[in-house]
C-alpha cells in the first residue's frame, strides 16, 4: 500500500465553528480522501476551549502565539518553530490560507524544500502594499501554487506581475454545504422573534463586518432615499465592528430610528437569513462575498454592489447591482423589489436560490481543490 501525503493546512485563528457549511479551511480538509491523504491542521493563534469543536482534520496543531509574536521582526520566532515542526512531520503538501501564513511559508520552503506549496488568496487588496509584492516576488518558487476565491481575485494576482502567473495561478469559487444552510435556518417568525423585529413589515438585510469597506453606510442613505415611498419596509444589519457607532450616529441623521436596525453580532447567522424579504452586499471591495451566497441559501432575492468578484454572482442570479458607492443606484435597486408583490419577491428569490444550487455546489468546490493538489504533486514528480 503507497504510503499517504501528509499535508499541513496553515490557518491564522482556531475558529473551527459546530456548523461548518461556509468554513473554507474546513471544506478544503474534506477535500482530500483519507485513505491517500493525512491532513494536519495547524493554528498560528488561538486553540478549542473544552467543548469547542474541533477540526476534521486527522490531527490538530495549536502554536498558540501571541498577537505580536507574528509581526515585524518578532515572527522570527515564530517562524523557527514552524520551521521545526514541518522539518519533523516531513509534510508533502503545505496549503497556506491568509496572507500571514503564506508570508512566512514562502521563505521558509526555501529551506525546507516542501514538494507543493498552496496559498489560498481571499482578496483583491492583500497584495496592495509594495513590500508584500517584493517579498512574493524574492522567494517564489515552482513548488508553489496560488487559489484566488473567484475570477477576480485570480486576475487582480496575475495583473500585479510579482510572480503570479497563469501557469501558477488560477481561482476555486467559494461554495457553502446548501443542506446544512438550509437545516440550520430558523423560520422567517423565529428568525424575526430573536433578532428583535416585527413580523409586519419589508425587511432589508445585510451580514458583515460593520466597517466601512462593507459600503453598509451607502445602504441606510439609499433606504433613507425610499422610507417615505416604502412606509413599511425597514432595513437590519447583522454584524459588529469599529463603525457601529458611526452607523447609529448615520441611522439618527438619517431619520432612521426605529427603521434601521444594527443587530449585532450573531453566531451562526445563518440562522436569521429568513427575517429579510431582500438580501443586500453593498461593498466597496470584496474577494468573492460569501455572504452574498449565504442569502441565496435563504431563497432571498439579492441586491450587490457591481464589483468583479460579484458581479458574475448577481447575474447568474438574476439580482440587481449597482456601483460600489452610488447611493442612487442602490436607492432605485431598492426601489425595484419594494415594488413588487410577494409573489413575485418570492419568485426572485427562488431564482437566486436555483443559481445557488446549480453553481456553487461543495461536491464541485471539493472536486477543484483536489485537482489543484493532485496536479501539481504530479508537476513536484511525487504522484
Amino acid at each position: 500500500m503507497k504510503p499517504r501525503f501528509k499535508v499541513l493546512q496553515l490557518l491564522p485563528d482556531y475558529r473551527v465553528k459546530e456548523n461548518d457549511f461556509a468554513d473554507l479551511g474546513e471544506q478544503i480538509v474534506k477535500s482530500l480522501p483519507v485513505e491517500r491523504f493525512e491532513v494536519t491542521s495547524a493554528y498560528l493563534r488561538g486553540r478549542p476551549e473544552p467543548g469547542q469543536p474541533l477540526s476534521v482534520a486527522e490531527h490538530s496543531k495549536y502554536f498558540e502565539f501571541p498577537y505580536k509574536a507574528i509581526k515585524g521582526i518578532r515572527r522570527l520566532g515564530a517562524m523557527w518553530q514552524i520551521y521545526k515542526y514541518c522539518r519533523e512531520q516531513k509534510f508533502d503538501v503545505v496549503i497556506c490560507n491568509r496572507y500571514k501564513s503564506v508570508n512566512m511559508m514562502l521563505t521558509l520552503n526555501r529551506w525546507l524544500k516542501i514538494p507543493l506549496c498552496m496559498a489560498v488568496v481571499h482578496g483583491v487588496e492583500e497584495y496592495e502594499r509594495v513590500y508584500r509584492r517584493v517579498h512574493h516576488q524574492r522567494w517564489v518558487s515552482p513548488s508553489w501554487r496560488f487559489v484566488g476565491v473567484s475570477p477576480a481575485v485570480r486576475d487582480y494576482l496575475v495583473g500585479l506581475n510579482c510572480g503570479f502567473t497563469l501557469q501558477n495561478t488560477t481561482y476555486v469559487t467559494n461554495a457553502i454545504d446548501i443542506e446544512q444552510s438550509e437545516a440550520l435556518q430558523l423560520s422567517r417568525e423565529q428568525a424575526r422573534e430573536a433578532l428583535g423585529l416585527a413580523l409586519g413589515p419589508r425587511v432589508i438585510g445585510a451580514l458583515g463586518r460593520l466597517v466601512p469597506i462593507k459600503g453598509h453606510n451607502h445602504l441606510l442613505q439609499a433606504f433613507a432615499l425610499l422610507k417615505d415611498k416604502y412606509p413599511n419596509a425597514q432595513v437590519a444589519i447583522i454584524g459588529s465592528g469599529r463603525a457601529e457607532a458611526d452607523l447609529r450616529a448615520e441611522i439618527e441623521r438619517l431619520g432612521l430610528t426605529g427603521r434601521a436596525h444594527l443587530a449585532g453580532f450573531r453566531e451562526d447567522a445563518m440562522k436569521y437569513v429568513r427575517a429579510f424579504d431582500i438580501w443586500t452586499m453593498p461593498s466597496l471591495t470584496e474577494g468573492l462575498g460569501l455572504a452574498l451566497l449565504e442569502g441565496m441559501s435563504g431563497h432571498l432575492p439579492v441586491i450587490a454592489s457591481n464589483v468583479p468578484a460579484m458581479l458574475p454572482l448577481v447575474q447568474g442570479a438574476g439580482g440587481l447591482s449597482h456601483d460600489p458607492g452610488n447611493v442612487e443606484q442602490l436607492a432605485a435597486a431598492l426601489d425595484t423589489y419594494l415594488a413588487m408583490s410577494d409573489e413575485q419577491l418570492r419568485a426572485k428569490g427562488e431564482q437566486a436560490f436555483q443559481y445557488l444550487q446549480g453553481h456553487h455546489t461543495l461536491k464541485e468546490f471539493r472536486q477543484k481543490y483536489l485537482d489543484v493538489i493532485e496536479t501539481g504533486l504530479r508537476e513536484a514528480g511525487r504522484a
